[in-house]
């Protein structure tokens, strides 16, 4: 698969995060009906919420505004202690290896998200407890935060399921990678399982020059 078809797929693949928008009535941001006649950096901040977060280093931050802006980033939400078929511990491990092959960009022009959906379990101590356990290395930030605000946050990412009922089920949003160049508008997602190396090449082909990636 060239570039350009490439980036055909993936956009089409990630219309749920492509196509985000605050949902009505957000205290984070003023309710939009659309886009038309606002600026690219006002319709890029209008597509994440800014919720108030805290990470596995107990440091308080802003999704949007601290995380999000400006970036290249890959997202995740999980679970330490997991229910979906312990997909939460094998991606995390899929992930380290993403995170070794994009050694030493990780923190410092790629960063890595992953946001707990059990924040009444997960606090920053069992969180950065997880991190340790798993040698995950600096650029690669855990997140929890208030139950509601960690709901709205999931849906504004798009890890929903339209049938109700399954999307009131755990287990159905743990198994999708995001990632993302913030400032291009450029997103797209996978299986968190995808091979390593196949998450690494996706993300260099988003980049305006193929990026730089190691897979050996």
């Amino acid at each position: 698969m060239d570039r350009r078809h490439f980036l055909g797929v993936t956009a089409a693949a990630a219309a749920g995060i492509a196509a985000l928008t605050i949902l009505p009535g957000s205290p984070d941001r003023p309710e939009k009906t659309g886009y038309a006649g606002i600026s690219p950096e006002e319709r890029r901040r209008n597509r994440f919420l800014n919720v108030a977060l805290t990470t596995h280093e107990g440091r308080e931050v802003r999704f949007y505004d601290d995380l999000i802006k400006g970036k290249t980033v890959l997202l995740n939400v999980m679970y330490t202690v997991c229910t979906a078929e312990a997909i939460c511990p094998l991606g995390t491990a899929n992930l380290v290896e993403v995170q070794r092959l994009l050694d030493p960009r990780i923190g410092k022009d790629i960063f890595m998200y992953s946001i707990t959906l059990d924040p009444a379990n997960d606090t920053p101590g069992v969180l950065k407890s997880y991190a340790k356990a798993f040698g995950v290395k600096p650029g690669w930030t855990f997140l929890t935060g208030e139950k509601e605000e960690i709901e709205r946050l999931r849906r504004n990412l798009g890890y929903v399921n339209l049938d109700p009922v399954l999307d009131k089920d755990p287990s159905q949003h743990s198994g999708m990678l995001r990632y993302g160049i913030e400032p291009m508008e450029r997103w797209a997602g996978c299986p968190i399982l995808s091979r390593p190396e196949v998450i690494a090449k996706q993300l260099a082909y988003m980049e305006p020059r193929g990026g730089r990636v190691n897979t050996g």
